[in-house]
């Protein structure tokens, strides 16, 4: 079975980005909305990043008018999905809405069709057991936007079927993504696995060492490779997607999470970040700027903890069976930006040393803390 035809249901910004880098690897794709408004404001958006590519020579102007025409927008739910043999999911990451849509889907596509949903923390199995064809269900997470961002996690259901896993790693190097499977439905899969919790123990550092946020950020950026601090990292992503993936995780597994209340609050005062204009850093204009970090900062800020919480976490995944060392090293560096591998830093610091400090936190502060049995096995080898 080969996949030519995809629907995409939602044309926000992931929808539209989804639609795009579909058509530009020559699918036809299907873009459905529930107003016409809505995809008229899309297919506006995506002209002009094919006429943005078309300038910088990326691609020709008869390529960018072959992609756009390839795209057909479309508000009939039969309508959309009568053709697909594949439909990706982008609506809002509210489980309510996912299964209202799914029940509709579900009526009016055909038995046949493989249905695909975009989420970045919902449980794919819950959502699959809503409709009539588990089995030819899968999770698929695009990283923002999708144009730029190479990533895809894809993740099967407790009953997805193997033929369907193939098949969706085939359409993402079809479109000239790296895929990573998350194995098992976990909370927040591999990046928010590792990405989430690392937010409120950055919270919980500043509070446990008095450090600054810039020697945090510098620290992060300096001795643990990321591309910008966590605190900057988290304010460019915006509170109300960490708040929200913070909320999902933590009600499928307390374990996931340490939630400091501080992301809650900022959520519920507005300070969402860089679109709000303040988050744990203000910010002046709509350009993005860049928050003063450096080497001399960087120094004054021992990140063991940050480590300790994103290594335990990546132990976690692999022991519970979700992914392995190679993939979450590649899902790291692809989703995350790390300049150096997770592990290759632990090893830098001492996997002793991180979980000797694990124990300590557990110690003071509870059994969030413990180091997972493969940290504890490391240790010695």
């Amino acid at each position: 079975m080969s996949i030519k035809n995809i629907t995409v249901l939602g044309s926000g910004v992931m929808g539209h980005g989804i639609a795009q880098v579909s058509a530009t690897a020559g699918y036809n794709v299907v873009l459905r909305d529930i107003k016409q408004e809505f995809l008229d404001k899309a297919m506006e958006k995506i002209r002009w990043s094919l006429d943005k590519l078309v300038s910088k020579e990326k691609i020709s102007k008869d390529e960018g008018d072959s992609i756009f025409a390839r795209i057909k927008p479309i508000v009939d739910l039969a309508e959309a999905v009568k053709d697909a043999e594949l439909v990706i999911e982008v609506v809002p990451e509210i489980m309510d809405l996912k299964k209202t849509v799914y029940a509709e889907l579900d009526k009016v596509a055909a038995p046949e069709v493989i249905f695909a949903s975009n989420t970045s923390t919902l449980p794919i199995t819950e959502i699959a057991n809503t409709t009539s064809r588990p089995d030819k269900f899968i999770g698929i997470h695009f990283f923002n936007p999708p144009q730029l961002m190479k990533l895809v996690e894809i993740i099967p259901g407790e009953k997805t079927s193997q033929k369907i896993t193939d098949l969706t790693q085939e359409y993402v190097k079809s479109v000239n993504k790296v895929a990573v499977l998350c194995r098992k439905d976990v909370p927040g899969f591999i990046i928010n696995r590792l990405f989430i919790p690392m937010v409120h123990e950055a919270c919980f550092v500043k509070d446990r060492t008095g450090a600054t946020l810039e020697e945090i950020d510098s620290a992060v950026k300096f001795k643990l490779g990321f591309p910008m601090g966590i605190f900057e990292l988290a304010d460019f992503t915006g509170m109300d997607v960490i708040h929200k993936a913070t909320v999902e995780m933590h009600l499928r597994d307390k374990k996931v999470i340490n939630p400091h209340p501080l992301v809650e609050k900022m959520f519920d005062e507005k300070k969402l970040g860089q679109k709000s204009g303040e988050g744990f850093y203000k910010y002046s204009d709509d350009k993005y700027e860049r928050v003063a970090l450096s080497e001399e900062l960087a120094q004054k800020c021992n990140p063991i903890q940050l480590v300790a919480n994103i290594i335990n976490n990546a132990a976690w995944l692999v022991t519970n069976g979700a992914s392995d060392i190679e993939e979450i090293e590649k899902a790291a560096q692809l989703g995350l930006g790390l300049k150096k591998p997770l592990f290759e830093t632990a090893k830098e610091i001492g996997i002793k040393n991180i979980v000797d400090e694990l124990n300590k936190l557990a110690a003071e502060y509870g059994e969030f803390y413990k180091p997972d049995p493969l940290l504890v096995s490391m240790q010695t080898g």
